[in-house]
């Protein structure tokens, strides 16, 4: 009997998480693995119904010197709950193996104090699954820095190529929707 009344909490406590993980958009359902240390974001537990900037990065793209942009967008909207994620790649052969080299790119050369990952595939089969997802509501990253603006309901907004700096009206724009949308 005593056994009955403890499975009780615990099949609650199931639903309500099977629950919230089918309230999770397909773009955010899975995990990274952090830049710095050993932890997993849980996509959908950081980012759910906030809007989301996602760029994928190389720390030796040309483009890189967009952090600093990137920077100063995010801590211009964060306020407002912007998040971005920012997502190293050697799919175009400009990232480092070295982690702690890319860490230092990102954190000491420019400042980054936005959510990095370890360096992931973006594109075709080895993609992982929010790049699959993000391919699938608009396009395959092309290059480094490819810019995906996401809504508060996970889909995706707009999409830039790595010449769209992050100063560009049509950027700054397709955030401040994302920020208006409702979750």
């Amino acid at each position: 009997m005593r056994t009955r009344w403890m499975l009780v909490p615990l099949l609650t406590l199931a639903a309500a998480a099977n629950a919230l993980a089918a309230d999770c958009p397909a773009v955010l359902k899975g995990t990274l693995p952090e830049l710095r240390g050993k932890e997993q974001i849980d996509l959908c537990e950081r980012f759910a119904g906030k809007p989301l900037v996602v760029v994928n990065t190389a720390s030796y793209c040309g483009f890189a010197p967009q952090f600093e942009g990137l920077e100063s967008v995010y801590k211009e909207y964060h306020e407002q709950g912007l998040e971005m994620l920012g997502v190293p790649s050697n799919d175009f052969k400009q990232e480092d193996a070295d982690v702690e080299k890319t860490a230092k790119v990102c954190y000491a050369n420019y400042g980054v104090t936005f959510t990095m990952t370890k360096a992931q595939p973006v594109r075709g089969a080895d993609a992982t699954p929010l790049f699959k997802e993000l391919a699938s509501q608009s396009s395959a990253p092309k290059w480094n820095f490819y810019k995906y603006v996401v809504d508060r309901q996970g889909k995706v907004v707009a999409s830039f190529t790595s010449l769209t700096k992050p100063d560009d009206p049509a950027f700054t724009a397709a955030i401040e929707k994302a920020i208006a949308s409702q979750p």
